[in-house]
């Protein structure tokens, strides 16, 4: 049989193309703002994970600009081999020191680095329990490793300290779990995921894709946010959301970011984040540290937009106070076309399916930045409504 039989059977792109209702790839002529210029037209934006406003941020611009310069366009290498300039390691220093752990690690993107992770902590004879809304990389990193897989209800701990008690004594254990879940906008149960793996002798390791620079003291996360910084043994995040660049990360204990550093495959046969994007991850990590204020302010405008929703009539899905917000479609066809319609009437947001989804409880995620507005939050309202409420 021909490999490419499959790509041949791959019907579904084209025949929502054909409907009209195709929802990807729509090019956007102008900077990730608040209010952008996609294919010809002004769009309010409310899909983008830009959470702390910082893709314009003078400074965070600005020092793309002097490390472009002075550094030129790439690394031509690995972090392991000539790839790793000063400021790589400038940028592991002030993160482990923000979110409170002895050292870190950087990835070229945030996929990345949960392939490189759990690749390399999960060995053969070991187990890692996941959170079966956990993202998609987590789900490749276990692949990627040589250990056995278990995943548990979404965010139910009495599934959770089942799989724990099953699995064999001698066996390492690693409870992986996002901390802010990127389609629902909910906060993982931590409090109870540590007092199990204390109970059962597990690791935890928290994706804080979605939670730095959105909840904790001055924005640090999810760990931060409960008061567990000493029970959270390893962080990741990326710096394509709050820290408005590319690339991700680890932060965990010395030892332990040593060990990665030699033993995950991701890590040291790609090349490193380019001196551009390293410099605006960077200044955008100081941005966020000499501005607190700016993580309240999102989840002020997050609060605000929930409850202008809610007053409009418009179905949401309840969510902790991150600034995700999801709104009811139920059925996939629905979704597609209320997604069109908006995106046409000048809101942008994004249509959540299956698998992203259960079947019959589809979704278009609406997020939000502390750059916008009350007044551009209720022309959003205003547009969802007549939307998604004529019938």
């Amino acid at each position: 049989m021909d490999i490419f039989e499959k790509c041949r059977n791959y019907t579904l792109a084209n025949e929502t193309r054909a409907l009209g209702i195709y929802p990807y790839f729509h090019a956007l002529e102008s900077r990730q703002d608040v209010e952008v210029v996609m294919e010809g037209k002004r769009r309010i934006m409310l899909g983008s994970n830009n959470y702390l406003g910082l893709t314009t941020e003078p400074s965070v611009v600005e020092a793309g600009i002097r490390a472009f310069e002075q550094y030129g366009s790439g690394c031509s290498g690995s972090r392991f081999l000539n790839g790793t300039l000063a400021m790589h390691l400038e940028l592991e220093r002030e993160l482990a020191d923000f979110v409170h752990m002895e050292d870190a690690v950087t990835f070229s993107t945030g996929f990345q680095s949960n392939l490189g992770i759990i690749s390399a902590l999960v060995g053969r004879g070991d187990y890692v329990i996941c959170d079966r809304e956990n993202h998609a990389s987590i789900y490749d990193g276990c692949k990627l490793s040589y250990g056995k897989m278990l995943r548990y209800r979404h965010n139910d701990m009495e599934e959770l300290e089942k799989l724990l008690s099953r699995v064999p004594d001698e066996a390492g254990r690693l409870i992986v779990t996002d901390g802010v879940f990127s389609m629902g906008g909910d906060i993982a149960r931590l409090p109870e995921i540590c007092a199990l793996a204390e109970k059962y002798g597990a690791r935890v390791m928290v994706d804080d894709a979605h939670g730095l620079g959105v909840i904790g003291e001055g924005g640090r996360g999810t760990a931060s946010y409960f008061g567990l910084e000493d029970k959270v043994d390893v962080i990741m995040g990326t710096f394509s959301k709050s820290l408005a660049s590319l690339g991700g990360y680890m932060a965990a204990s010395e030892q332990v970011c040593d060990y990665v550093r030699h033993n995950s495959r991701p890590f040291i046969f790609s090349a490193s984040i380019p001196p551009a994007a390293c410099a605006a991850a960077l200044a955008a990590l100081r941005y966020l540290k000499a501005h607190p204020e700016r993580p309240r302010r999102l989840l002020e405008l997050a609060r605000y937009a929930r409850g202008k929703l809610k007053a409009a009539g418009i179905p949401i899905r309840e969510s902790d106070d991150t600034p995700i917000v999801p709104i009811y479609t139920y059925e996939q066809l629905r979704t597609l076309e209320k997604n069109r319609e908006l995106y046409d009437a000048g809101l942008y947001v994004n249509p959540v399916l299956p698998p992203a989804c259960a079947p019959g409880e589809c979704l278009l995620r609406t997020s939000y930045m502390a750059t916008h507005t009350e007044a551009l939050i209720d022309e959003a309202v205003d547009i969802a409504a007549r939307i998604l409420l004529k019938d």
